[in-house]
């Protein structure tokens, strides 16, 4: 299958590789030279546009921050997409915006798959993403093989238009909950005086153990935060799944404290920081000088 890929960022660009390895061309645009520079050097085809990129391509992916970003390329892929291509929209956005882009395309001929992923850099360069779809089952077997490429989950979540972003919204849930639990903790058994890593060590071979806990390790042992997952963009995720909710009917307690801690972080200017520097807010919440940090 010919692919039109757009949105060549920390995680756009190695699935778009993975692709690649896979054996799918891929025609690539995203709006930094320096990102298709990478992607040719990788086998791709840098376009000049997304008109250009998708044009012929029998499976358009966009891969952005957000929902404005979303919902503004969408309106260039539908523009230029022959009828019959398969959109698949990887990023996260809302249930709602998935629910519009879905009835958008349609109207253009075009079928429609909302398919975020979990699994942050390292699951896209390892290509071990899980991967949570929305739309009808024959589009989602379409487009098997090329999940088949990005992640080792792969499910079907629903036929319902943004079935797979409701799902990704409960997700980044219990990720920024599982996050703001290990800072707790990490700050508890510094300021207590145990040995981190033994501690560390036992707390992941038990029932406290998780992906969360086995992925951000070095960063809070070594209080690191380069970005694999933007606070700013967890922040976003907060917002989706705090709104999803409400419409839904489903109060989130600890979600809301969470969201709200997320928030403070990206206004005291973490924002640029990996996700696990929710352990800095703990951190000044306990007296530790947050300039004892080491940030990238």
């Amino acid at each position: 299958m010919r692919i039109a890929w757009i949105g060549l960022g920390i995680m756009g660009s190695p699935m778009a590789e993975n692709l690649l390895k896979a054996g799918h061309p891929v025609t690539g645009y995203t709006l930094e030279q320096h990102k298709l520079d990478r992607l040719a050097a990788a086998g791709g085809t840098p376009a000049a546009s997304v008109a250009d990129a998708v044009r012929d391509a029998d499976v358009v992916v966009t891969m952005l921050p957000a929902d404005p970003d979303v919902t503004a390329v969408a309106g260039e892929v539908l523009a230029h997409a022959a009828p019959g291509t398969l959109y698949i929209d990887m990023s996260t956005v809302s249930p709602a915006t998935a629910a519009h882009l879905a009835t958008a395309s349609a109207a253009k001929g075009v079928r429609f798959l909302d398919a975020p992923v979990s699994g942050g850099e390292a699951g896209a360069l390892e290509g071990t993403l899980s991967v949570m779809a929305g739309g009808p089952a024959d589009d989602f077997r379409a487009a098997k093989p090329l999940f088949a490429a990005l992640g080792t989950t792969v499910v079907h979540c629903g036929s319902a238009p943004g079935s797979g972003q409701t799902v990704k919204a409960a997700n980044q849930l219990i990720v920024a909950v599982n996050l703001q639990a290990c800072a707790e903790a990490v700050v508890f058994l510094r300021k207590s005086g145990v040995d981190l890593d033994a501690a560390l060590d036992v707390l992941a071979g038990g029932l406290a153990g998780s992906t969360v806990l086995a992925r951000k390790r070095h960063n809070f042992l070594d209080r690191t935060y380069a970005p694999g997952f933007r606070i700013d963009l967890h922040h976003k995720d907060m917002g989706i799944v705090t709104a999803a909710a409400r419409e839904a009917g489903a109060a989130l307690p600890v979600g809301g404290v969470v969201a709200g801690l997320v928030a403070a972080l990206r206004a005291q200017g973490d924002g640029a920081l990996d996700h696990s520097a929710l352990l800095r807010g703990v951190e000044r919440l306990s007296g530790i000088p947050t300039e004892e940090c080491t940030c990238p």
